[in-house]
């Protein structure tokens, strides 16, 4: 009991000394919002008397900034009424200048055009690579002749003949320069360059373009050979040497340029094209081993016939000889029979690849007409996806219709007469076998009716 009577007055004291001192606490607080109450009053009494002391200055200010703003607009006034005064004279002056004018400012309207004209011939001129400053009179002139403030002089005026003489003059020269040209790599370098006139470029075996920028370029693809192979003599030679020239200015070059090579023709015709220049070539293969021994043979028949007493088994006329040296004793139907059996014998060696070749001859065309059409279904195909408003989607097809017709009648037409002449010298052979045994056999039928 005694103990709990004197917890209690232990926390009687505890909380006594706590609630003193947070009273102590709060009367601090107030203290100091008083205190910064009055020193904050004090400091807007202090501004409020700064500004009433200021007023005045501020209302001075405001009206030295009035009368300014009256006097710049006074002045914007008195600038506005100078700009229509100076525009109103300034179309005075304009009238006064085309009454003053009259006829020469049509005048001067031609010559602008004339100058504009001149400006665009001499800017895509090959003359103007070697022959510099050329623009800068033409571009004066244009200028003056298109402005109203300022009329062309008469040394102005006559920069534009002049330009367009030396045109003239330069057009007809050939002249070798240093310059600088891109090549298809695009990189640059500086090469012996030959103006051919006005017509086109030419150097260190190529063909170059002017493009519109004034570089000088190489052509993406040169011509043909028979072209390119004289721009060196043409370069370093003297007199009269031939060159491949386009008057059109480029567009008989890009013709030629594009122009599909041999190997892009043959890629044109697809496998078909392909398989029927295989089959001419063994055809013309066989028809030049087949001639060839045809001509041994009938030189070996020639000789033959000059000593037909002395049969030599090397040659076909010798063999019918053997059989008939052999067989002089029978009676004539039996040696007729033996000679047409060793005539026999002998046609199939000289009529040797005949059959196939004449096959090939009359296949070729056919395989030309399959790759034609095969290339026109192609073509149809391509003109139900894309129509035809893009010839290029129907191009490949075309090409390869086209293609496998020629090379069918390319391979058809030499098959067909080396035929002719390999069957004709095989015929002629044979012709002389059966003439010689015919005559032996005459001769055999006389010695038995002797």
């Amino acid at each position: 009991m005694k103990k709990l009577i004197l917890s209690a007055a232990v926390f009687a004291m505890g909380f006594s000394a706590a609630a003193t001192a947070q009273t102590a606490d709060l009367d601090t607080l107030l203290n100091k919002v008083k205190n910064g109450r009055v020193t904050e009053t004090a400091e807007h009494k202090k501004r409020e008397q700064d500004f009433l002391q200021r007023k005045g200055q501020q209302q001075q200010l405001l009206a030295t900034e009035r009368q300014t703003q009256a006097r710049l607009e006074a002045e914007s006034a008195r600038l506005e009424a100078t700009r229509r005064e100076n525009e109103e004279e300034i179309t005075r002056q304009l009238e006064i200048q085309r009454n003053r004018l009259g006829q020469l400012q049509e005048i001067f309207g031609v010559l602008q055009q004339a100058a504009g004209d001149a400006r665009a011939t001499i800017e895509g001129s090959h003359v103007s690579i070697d022959v510099d400053g050329r623009m800068d009179a033409i571009d004066t002139l244009v200028a003056k002749a298109a402005s109203t403030s300022e009329l062309p002089s008469l040394a102005e005026i006559r920069a534009w003949p002049t330009q367009m003489i030396t045109e003239a003059i330069e057009s007809g020269k050939i002249v070798t320069f240093s310059h600088e040209v891109r090549g298809v790599d695009g990189n640059t370098s500086t090469i012996d360059l030959t103006r051919v006139g006005d017509f086109g470029l030419v150097g260190d075996g190529r063909y170059f373009i002017l493009k519109s920028d004034g570089m000088v370029e190489e052509v993406g693809r040169q011509p043909a050979n028979r072209f390119t192979g004289t721009i060196s003599s043409f370069q370093s030679g003297s007199g009269i040497v031939p060159l491949g020239l386009d008057p059109t200015r480029g567009q008989l070059l890009n013709l030629e340029i594009e122009k599909p090579t041999i190997q892009e023709r043959l890629d044109q015709g697809g496998t078909i094209g392909y398989i029927t220049l295989s089959l001419g070539a063994i055809g013309v293969l066989m028809a030049v081993i087949q001639w060839v021994y045809l001509t041994l043979v009938a030189g070996k028949v020639r000789s033959q016939i000059k000593n037909a007493d002395v049969p030599n088994e090397n040659n076909p006329l010798g063999r019918v000889l053997a059989v008939y040296d052999n067989n002089k004793t029978v009676d004539v139907e039996t040696l007729e029979l033996k000679l047409d059996e060793a005539i026999l014998k002998e046609t199939p060696a000289l009529e040797r690849f005949l059959t196939f070749i004449k096959l090939i001859s009359a296949v070729a065309p056919l395989f030309g007409l399959l790759g034609t059409v095969t290339g026109m279904i192609e073509t149809f195909q391509a003109i139900t996806l894309f129509g035809t408003g893009d010839p290029t989607m129907m191009a490949g097809g075309i090409s390869a219709a086209l293609m496998t017709t020629v090379e069918g009648l390319v391979v058809a037409i030499p098959t067909l007469l080396l035929h002719s002449f390999v069957s004709g010298t095989s015929k002629s052979v044979i012709h002389v076998l059966e003439e010689q045994s015919a005559g032996i056999i005459a001769v055999h039928a006389e010695k038995a009716a002797g």
